[in-house]
């Protein structure tokens, strides 16, 4: 494995850290107040007059790897620039490069028809519309996703769509003007993998309603917002299916690899930021005659802060460069390893920095409590540690001998590279 960046990434990281300095980072305490002080969610004048100045840059639409309409670059090559964006809550869609929408632009960049892409995709390239994923169900443990109730009908030349969906995150936002959603059309096939697709719904959109605003862990994330969605009898154009009937959980696949490792990319720069934040906090505070910084507690805390960035970094840059060599299936159990270090590292550092800044840490003064709830989320959505969890342990186990199921039963399990007589009596015991 080899990690080191070419001369193209060195100078693009460069480049954009003066962007992010010239630009990003003076503008977010603007950023906040504007979104404070008008209607929270509609578009904010401060990030339209950045994304203007961001459309003139190479970094406009940079996560691409289409050459066409990025920048062609690798993930290896992207995480350095991701990690960078991540520093600020805002940086991600000042360059057009946040979620959900780099998702969504991926599928239909992947899976859209021509009609597909000339209608939704071109829009959202260009920074003009918003999109919204509806998948995960209010009703049902939506960690399996098989679980999914939301109904797509085929009705002679449109499909009929009923549920409800939560977390559909960019419905308030009045440019937001497509869903991309999953649901069952074929709830009776004996592959539970094959009942489902995905489709997509134009937004607003007769029977389409956003019921309700569901704040997290106090934040309504204005202007983008997460709400509950009511989907009754909406009737949409059966040439708005994806790819075709059954295929839905074949773009989840296609989709969400690139997004759990983008998420996990910017986590590794806004817990740097965190972690900077609080060494320069505990150098310039004193406490019972000497500086903060050389109470031991703190070196600990610094010392183990460093080493779980490290850690995250170099999984996330291995899983990476996996994806781009052998594929997203093959790196399948790097990137739920990922999913689940990355949001507890970055849950656990900024809670040490919390802690540091004493009571100033719980107030919106130096954006750990908002960066503390992206952490946290990010440990349930695009799937909860849990179901990661048992993802890498059954990939664990089908490096040994013997068939393993679903539910983690297994025959007689043997190293493969291990002596046969690895389970015999130890010759020390009688």
């Amino acid at each position: 494995m080899d990690f080191a960046q070419s001369e193209k990434v060195t100078g693009l990281v460069a480049r954009l850290e003066a962007f992010m300095r010239e630009h990003v980072y003076p503008n977010e305490e603007e950023y906040f107040a504007q979104v404070a002080s008008g209607e929270r969610f509609q578009p904010v004048p401060i990030m339209e007059q950045l994304k203007d100045i961001a459309r003139k840059t190479e970094f406009w639409n940079i996560w691409l790897p289409d050459s066409e309409h990025g920048q062609g670059l690798s993930n290896l090559e992207y995480a350095p620039l991701c990690e960078v964006m991540g520093r600020s809550p805002i940086a991600p869609e000042v360059f057009n490069c946040s979620a959900p929408d780099t998702g969504n632009m991926e599928v239909l960049v992947r899976y859209g028809t021509a009609a597909q892409k000339e209608r939704w995709l071109k829009p959202l390239l260009a920074g003009e519309a918003r999109s919204a994923f509806g998948m995960t169900e209010i009703e049902v443990a939506s960690s399996d996703a098989t679980n999914i109730e939301t109904s797509i009908v085929r009705d002679g030349d449109e499909y009929v769509i009923n549920g409800r969906k939560w977390y559909t995150h960019n419905v308030p936002d009045p440019r937001c003007n497509i869903i991309i959603l999953m649901g069952k059309t074929d709830p009776d096939n004996p592959d539970r993998h094959k009942q489902q697709s995905m489709i997509i719904v134009p937004f607003p959109h007769p029977g389409v309603t956003f019921k309700r605003l569901l704040p997290i862990m106090g934040f309504d994330d204005a202007p983008h917002g997460y709400p509950e969605v009511v989907f009754n009898d909406v009737r949409v154009p059966a040439e708005n299916i994806l790819l075709g009937e059954g295929r839905g959980f074949e773009i989840a696949q296609g989709r969400l690899g690139p997004g759990r490792i983008h998420h996990c990319m910017r986590l590794i720069g806004l817990t740097e930021r965190a972690l900077e934040r609080m060494c320069r906090r505990l150098a310039s505070r004193e406490a019972f005659g000497a500086a903060v910084s050389t109470q031991s507690v703190w070196k600990e805390r610094i010392a183990e802060s460093r080493i779980l960035i490290e850690q995250a970094r170099l999984l996330t840059l291995k899983a990476a460069w996996m994806m781009d060599t052998v594929g997203n299936k093959a790196a399948k159990q790097e990137i739920a390893m990922i999913k689940v270090m990355a949001p507890n590292m970055a849950c656990k550092v900024i809670d040490w920095a919390m802690q540091a800044f004493g009571g100033a840490g719980m107030t919106d003064d130096y954006g750990l409590p908002l960066a503390y709830t992206w952490a946290r989320l990010l440990r349930i959505a695009d799937g909860p540690d849990e179901v990661h969890r048992n993802q890498i342990a059954r990939l664990e186990f089908r490096k040994y001998d013997g068939p393993v199921s679903e539910n983690g039963a297994s025959a007689h399990i043997r190293p493969r590279d291990l002596s046969p007589d690895f389970d015999a009596r130890p010759r020390w015991i009688s």
